[in-house]
C-alpha cells in the first residue's frame, strides 16, 4: 500500500526497467499510466498490469515531441484527476565513436533522453505545483556519472538529466515537489543485448556484487524514492551498479 491513491505516469514503460517498475507500482496500489510510443507492447503491457482496486492504462507517447508529452499528462489528467509521480524512464542509445558518429545518432539520442525528459516534467511539473505537491524520477545512467568508449550522444544525455534532477530539485522543492534520479549500472535488459559476452563478463568481474543488475533492482529504487519514506530525499542521483564504480 505504499503508493495508495497515488497516479504515476512512466514512460518507456512499455518493456523492461519500465515495465517492471510499473508493476512494482501496482503492487504498491499506485494508479499507473503505461506511457510508450510502441501502442501494441505498451497496450499489452497494460493489460497485464491490471487488477482489482488498481487502475492502468496506456497512453502512447513520443516523448520527444512536445505536442505528444503535453497531451499524455492532459489526458492523465481527464482521466485520474491528478499526476503524483512521474517516472521519466524512456531512453534510446545510437552508439558509435567520436569521429564516427553521424549527426542523426547525436540528435536522436539527445531528443529522446534529454529534451524527452525536459518535455514530459515540465508539464507534469506544472499540474504538481498546482496541487502544492509531487514526484519526478529521471533515468539517469552509471555512463551519465562517468562516461563510456562509444557512447558520447548517450553520456551527454545522462550527464545532462543529472542536471536537470539538481536544478529542478532545488526549483521545484519550495513548492513540495521532489526531484531525484536513479543511476543504474550495466542491468539485464534490451539496451545490452548487443553487448559482447567477454565484455559483460569482465563487467560482472569488476563489480563487486559479481552479476548485472536485473531490471527489478531498478524498479525497487524508483519504488522507494516514489514513497513517502524518501520524503526528505531531494536532488538525489541514487546509483544502482552493484558497487561497479567504488
Amino acid at each position: 500500500m505504499r503508493l495508495s491513491n497515488r497516479v504515476a505516469v512512466i514512460t518507456g514503460a512499455a518493456r523492461g526497467i519500465g515495465k517492471k517498475t510499473a508493476e512494482a507500482f501496482v503492487g504498491a496500489r499506485a494508479d499507473v499510466v503505461v506511457a510508450d510510443l510502441d501502442a501494441e507492447a505498451g497496450q499489452e503491457t497494460a493489460n497485464q498490469l491490471k487488477k482489482d482496486g488498481v487502475r492502468v492504462t496506456f497512453i502512447k507517447v513520443d516523448v520527444a515531441d512536445t505536442l505528444s508529452a503535453k497531451a499524455m499528462i492532459e489526458k492523465t489528467i481527464e482521466k485520474f484527476g491528478k499526476i503524483d509521480v512521474l517516472v521519466n524512464n524512456a531512453g534510446l542509445t545510437a552508439d558509435g565513436f567520436l569521429i564516427k558518429m553521424d549527426e542523426a545518432q547525436w540528435d536522436q539520442v539527445i531528443a529522446v533522453n534529454l529534451k524527452g525528459t525536459f518535455n514530459c516534467a515540465r508539464f507534469a511539473a506544472d499540474a504538481m505545483v498546482k496541487a502544492g505537491s509531487g514526484v519526478i524520477l529521471n533515468a539517469t545512467s552509471i555512463v551519465g556519472r562517468y562516461g563510456n568508449i562509444g557512447q558520447t550522444n548517450y553520456a551527454a544525455t545522462k550527464f545532462g538529466v543529472i542536471g536537470l534532477t539538481k536544478s529542478w530539485a532545488k526549483e521545484l522543492g519550495p513548492q513540495g515537489i521532489r526531484v531525484n534520479a536513479v543511476a543504474p549500472g550495466f542491468t539485464k535488459t534490451e539496451m545490452i543485448s548487443s553487448v559482447p559476452e567477454k565484455i559483460l563478463d569482465s563487467i560482472i568481474k569488476k563489480t563487486p556484487l559479481r552479476r548485472l543488475g536485473e531490471a527489478e533492482d531498478i524498479a525497487k529504487a524508483y519504488l522507494f524514492l516514489a514513497s513517502d519514506e524518501a520524503s526528505f530525499i531531494n536532488g538525489e542521483v541514487l546509483s544502482v551498479d552493484g558497487g561497479l564504480v567504488l
